[in-house]
């Protein structure tokens, strides 16, 4: 496979380096805001151009199906036009995209934008992860997995506030303009201080586009089926369909491109034992990182009843931490085994998801100050030594095709453990509610409490409730089963990335970057 990407070499000025990288990094960021930001603010876009709210959902759909697309192909694209211009174009077309999104007077338009938004974004967050390890020598090389492992799990914890603040004090439109000016920066800084290398167009004349078009309908399928599983329910023919065309199209892509001397993504990457346990890590992460980011503001939202500033303010308990860390946990991927980190991380991470199981419809900031202060010290080592545990030992050219299928692992893994946990939400709160309801029948204070049941109301009821009491109850009720369902769910995503253990004592010995 042809290939020009070079290791960093010592006539590369460093400084140079860092400002190139720096400006990638600050891409990355944006495109994965861009994510959360909207996510806050879709009943507003909805209500603004006057669509159906079952259609709003397909706003962050289109864009997520388009991203998931675009990250395997990120090696292919990089050989073609080198890493700086791949960035360059998927910047700059991610800006105008963000333009075009603004302009958006009808559901239609913003759903083609979202599209090309999506795809141009997705390339970014691998490209920045490739740059880690062609750019950058060993011992530089965890300082820059630290930056951009921070602005990418940064993103997600910052979105909701500021969505919620430029949606209350602006306009949606600005939900996508603030990507313009920085996106035109980053784009001008990466043209200008990015090394210049050589690309390969000789590349597309062996591009596959059978096996183009099977991934593409194998993970946008797969979307499909798992956005509509927890609704639809996943043994619905419609969900049932989805998930055996992604099924059928990706085991037949899998083995066009293992026969092929130049696929479009190299699966054989997988037979690296390190990749495939940095790629199970990666999946696993996704479950926990992207569930907890999910879980916290529906909480918030729907058992609470604050606004998006409000969670944006609660969960950037989660943002400072990870901040405060990220030296720490540089300092130690220096100079330890990343098995042994890793395996400190999802531990921790394990224990701040589960401290999480624990809350009751009165649950706010103070209950989940310390499961964000668990969660945050755990990021960074859930996010370093799985990186360099998978693309460290790789040779620079085997890192852009690596990197794209790391990062869409942890994507898929986000993907279904949302999938997992609106299943646990929709499936188990009714069951729950008649168990409350059973046990409050039966007088039990505990049940009483933990609903919020007033003063006095289990006074005189033996087994029955007057059809006045039970309206008064059944809204607290319907609440209590809610967050009973919410805590469940956090158990069984705590339980998952605890399994990640399970999968480091395959890994080899990796050497700390010294």
């Amino acid at each position: 496979m042809s290939q020009h990407l070079e290791p960093p070499s010592s006539h590369v000025h460093s400084a140079v380096i860092w400002v190139g990288f720096i400006a990638m990094c600050v891409g990355m960021f944006m495109a994965i805001l861009d994510v959360q930001v909207v996510a806050t603010s879709l009943p507003t876009i909805q209500q603004a151009i006057n669509i159906d709210p079952d259609q709003m959902s397909w706003i962050q759909t289109v864009y997520l199906i388009a991203e998931v697309v675009a990250i395997p192909l990120t090696g292919l694209l990089t050989r073609v036009l080198t890493m700086r211009w791949l960035f360059v174009a998927s910047i700059g077309l991610f800006v105008v995209a963000s333009a075009g999104c603004a302009a958006s007077s009808n559901f239609n338009e913003l759903i083609a934008w979202r599209v090309v938004q999506g795809f141009s974004g997705g390339t970014l967050i691998p490209a920045v992860f490739s740059a880690v390890f062609i750019l950058f020598p060993n011992e530089r090389q965890a300082i820059a997995t630290t930056i951009a492992g921070v602005l990418a799990v940064l993103a997600p914890t910052v979105g909701p506030i500021i969505g919620g603040w430029l949606t209350a004090t602006y306009s949606w439109h600005w939900l996508f303009l603030i990507n313009i000016a920085p996106g035109i920066v980053s784009a001008l800084v990466a043209w200008r201080f990015l090394p210049r290398q050589k690309g390969d167009p000789s590349e597309l004349r062996h591009l596959d586009g059978v096996s183009l078009v099977m991934m593409a309908l194998a993970l946008t399928s797969l979307e499909l089926g798992l956005k509509e599983a927890p609704t639809s329910g996943w043994i619905s023919p419609y969900v049932l369909s989805l998930l055996a065309v992604s099924l059928v199209s990706g085991a037949a892509f899998a083995s066009r491109s293992l026969r092929r001397m130049r696929p479009i993504v190299e699966l054989r990457h997988f037979r690296d034992r390190n990749f495939f346990v940095g790629s199970a890590l990666s999946f696993v992460l996704g479950i926990g990182l992207f569930g907890s980011v999910y879980l916290m503001p529906v909480f918030l939202a729907f058992i609470r009843g604050h606004n998006a500033l409000e969670i944006g303010t609660t969960m950037l308990v989660t943002g400072i931490t990870q901040l405060i860390t990220a030296p720490i946990a540089v300092a130690l991927e220096k100079r330890t085994d990343p098995r042994l980190l890793s395996a400190l991380g999802f531990a921790l991470f394990a224990i701040g998801l589960a401290m999480s199981a624990f809350q009751d419809p009165r649950s706010d900031f103070d209950a989940m100050f310390w499961p964000q202060v668990v969660r945050g010290a755990a990021i960074m080592f859930c996010l370093l030594p799985p990186t360099r545990l998978a693309l460290g030992t790789l040779a620079a050219a085997q890192v852009p095709d690596a990197s794209g299928l790391f990062n869409l692992m942890r994507n898929l893994g986000g993907a279904i453990g949302i999938a997992l946990i609106d299943t646990i939400i929709y499936t188990r709160s009714e069951p729950l509610a008649q168990i409350l309801w059973d046990r409050l029948r039966a007088g039990d204070t505990g049940a009483a409490a933990f609903v919020g049941a007033p003063a006095g109301t289990m006074t005189g009821n033996a087994g029955s409730f007057s059809p006045d009491t039970t309206a008064a109850l059944d809204p607290l009720v319907q609440t209590a089963a809610s967050v009973q369902a919410i805590n469940e769910a956090w158990l069984i995503v705590a339980i998952l990335t605890g399994c990640a253990l399970l999968f480091l004592p395959f890994a080899r010995p990796v050497a700390p970057p010294q």
